[in-house]
């Protein structure tokens, strides 16, 4: 048995934030390493990786535990999402499990502690690995100064980021899922676009951007977000986020928490998506996937609906970092 198993009982008889909190602080110490993570390079957005599986925005939202997360063996580590101003988010509680459903209902709503807080502890970590940062817009942000929020975060971490991911797919700030309607989608990515033109000239360094999007967009929001992608140079989808869905999760305590609901009940809609985009790009952005994976074998219908790396949240939650290692033999075994 492992040393989280061991752990888990403990962990999940706490408040499931306060649980959080207390495994991200645990997470760096010697006693928490788990196994080895095999060596599976693998070259995607001009950045080569030790590894293709990250961790997934949502975790360390305020990118304080950079270190401590590197040890676990991840190929890559995004954190955040962070917005220009601080915001506290949604009250507590926020956070809900569904064990029976290894799932979670999260309505964080982006807490975090702005962008300057936030970048000051980035350049406190030492990890030098790839790191990937994740924007997002204030909830009291008008819809139409949106794209504002994201020129604003996309100029204050250009330094130190090796990827930035636009997340305008999260249910918990309102308005914000309606930037992935064709035309929002379309002025946000164009702006974005030519800001990091202006970001590469002035800083001589040139970073892919990657948009993060839902697990229930249907197949024509799909295209036009592809299209989209594509017309301005978008290197990367990160699919999936949370979902609004409660299929699979009907009848069980929490399950009808307002937030977005992530884990196994979310995986078949979420490589469904990722395997539309794949047939929408064919090859022109590298695809993440993420959703639902909680097994090697998981891993192994992301690679096969199109991703070239993936990313664990709420996996790592109900089976522990060891997961990190079976999700890298998925790869090496393809």
């Amino acid at each position: 048995m492992s040393l989280y198993a061991l752990a888990r009982p403990l962990l999940f008889s706490l408040d499931p934030e306060t649980s959080h909190h207390l495994t991200l602080r645990l997470s760096g110490l010697a006693g928490f390493a788990f196994a080895k993570v095999p060596s599976c390079p693998v070259r995607a957005l001009g950045l080569e990786f030790p590894n293709p599986v990250g961790l997934a925005a949502g975790l360390d939202k305020n990118a304080e535990y950079i270190d401590a997360l590197a040890k676990l063996g991840f190929g890559f580590i995004e954190v955040g999402t962070v917005t220009p101003r601080p915001q506290a988010g949604n009250p507590r509680p926020r956070l809900f499990r569904l064990p029976q459903a290894h799932a979670l209902v999260n309505r964080f709503g982006f807490n975090n502690v702005g962008v300057d807080a936030f970048m000051q502890n980035v350049s406190r970590a030492r990890w030098r690995g790839i790191l990937g940062i994740n924007i997002g817009k204030n909830a009291d942000t008008p819809a139409e100064r949106a794209v504002d929020d994201y020129e604003t975060c996309l100029e204050k971490v250009w330094s130190q980021a090796s990827y930035v991911t636009i997340n305008i797919s999260s249910p918990n700030t309102r308005g914000l899922r309606d930037l992935q309607q064709h035309e929002q989608v379309e002025n946000l990515l164009a702006r974005l676009s030519s800001k990091r033109e202006r970001l590469a000239a002035r800083h001589g360094k040139r970073i892919p951007l990657l948009l993060k999007v839902s697990p229930d967009l249907e197949k024509e929001h799909v295209a036009a977000i592809a299209q989209a992608v594509r017309r301005h140079g978008i290197e990367g989808v990160v699919a999936t986020n949370t979902s609004v869905s409660r299929a699979g999760v009907e009848g069980l305590p929490h399950a009808e928490e307002a937030g977005g609901l992530s884990g196994a009940p979310i995986r078949d809609r979420a490589t469904a998506v990722l395997g539309m985009f794949a047939d929408e790009l064919m090859g022109e952005a590298t695809l993440v996937g993420a959703g639902g994976i909680l097994a090697a074998s998981d891993t192994r219908e992301k690679i096969a609906a199109g991703a070239s790396l993936v990313q664990l949240y709420t996996g790592l939650i109900y089976h522990g970092p060891d997961l990190v290692c079976e999700c890298v033999s998925a790869f090496r075994a393809k």
